[in-house]
């Protein structure tokens, strides 16, 4: 496994991140420890969850499960860096919700629980919350630093403008700010170049993209696979891609690589990327990619694939002179 810096912090995380939504509602505890095993097996020390995590089975079940991994053995607890976030809804009540001051602090304190650990390595904002001004935000992150129960803070689905107010206030008062920003971006879907990877190489965040194969349109075109990849929007999203999909997998074959693989090699040679996001939901899906870190892609690749997956350009020359 290869490691890199997190942004401009001096933590190395793993070119690949363990993303655990799937534990739970898709994949059964037992099945999500064998996942972790492996993971950690195989050099990743890098694991992504949220609080709202859990589907079905209700917010909160993912953490649980990571928790109690977690607890059969203490000492993995310091091989990994474990992250996680706080926005979205955790029951009815109008304040378990957003990013006030309060609901930060609450939330940090119940997936501490949760998680079994008295600590998070990184504590992500799952989404902007137009409503908390970006002091009070600090605030909170602040108090939790200072008490030892985060170590850095980030960002999730956050446009590079609400990056740079946050990191300028955070440089106004003497802070590190922002180390990461967790981002929707692959092939397909590249508007984070227009604005947040400039945003994230301006603060030094470490971007660390989520859906690195478009839901699974970029696994392969032979099927869209299980669970949401086979819903009927993904078998038309698939069907609507096909000439471009059939040239991608070309372009894979030709490199004795897997579409999986070239894709998150993609992203892993894209300016900023500190980490890509992947989510399996097995042991066998999960060993598919590992391999994914070490290929090299080449300028003739690179442009390749820029001609099959056009970049959409920079802001703001790609909407205006």
């Amino acid at each position: 496994m290869k490691y890199r810096r997190l942004g401009r912090s001096a933590l190395q995380v793993s070119a690949l991140c363990l993303g655990t939504m799937n534990f739970g509602p898709r994949t059964s505890e037992p099945e999500s420890f064998a996942i972790l095993n492996a993971a950690l097996e195989a050099g990743i020390n890098f694991i992504d969850t949220a609080n709202q995590y859990g589907g079905r089975l209700g917010v909160g079940v993912t953490e649980t499960i990571l928790g109690k991994w977690l607890a059969e053995d203490p000492s993995r607890r310091d091989r990994l860096v474990i992250a996680t976030k706080a926005h979205e809804p955790m029951s009815d009540d109008i304040n378990d919700r957003g990013l006030s001051a309060r609901h930060i602090r609450m939330a940090c304190e119940a997936s501490l629980k949760r998680l079994n650990v008295d600590h998070i390595d990184l504590y992500q904002m799952h989404h902007i919350d137009r409503a908390a001004p970006i002091e009070e935000i600090w605030q909170a992150i602040d108090w939790l630093t200072q008490q030892g129960k985060i170590i850095y803070a980030g960002s999730s689905n956050f446009p590079g403008w609400k990056i740079a107010q946050a990191n300028e206030k955070a440089i106004a008062a003497g802070k590190l700010g922002l180390v990461s920003e967790q981002s929707l971006y692959n092939l397909i879907e590249r508007r984070a170049e227009m604005e947040v990877i400039p945003a994230c190489h301006a603060y030094g965040l470490g971007l660390i993209p989520w859906s690195p194969l478009a839901g699974g349109l970029l696994g392969g075109v032979s099927g869209p696979g299980e669970g949401r990849r086979s819903s009927d929007g993904a078998r038309a999203a698939a069907a609507a891609r096909a000439e471009q999909l059939g040239r991608f997998e070309a372009a894979c074959a030709a490199r004795g690589a897997s579409p999986a693989e070239l894709a998150l090699a993609w992203l892993l040679h894209q300016p900023a990327v500190a980490s890509t996001i992947i989510g399996p939901a097995s042991v066998d899906q999960l060993r598919t990619v590992l391999r994914a870190p070490d290929l090299e892609l080449g300028a003739d690749a690179l442009a390749e694939l820029d001609d099959i997956f056009p970049r959409v350009g920079p802001a703001p020359e790609s909407y205006a002179w």
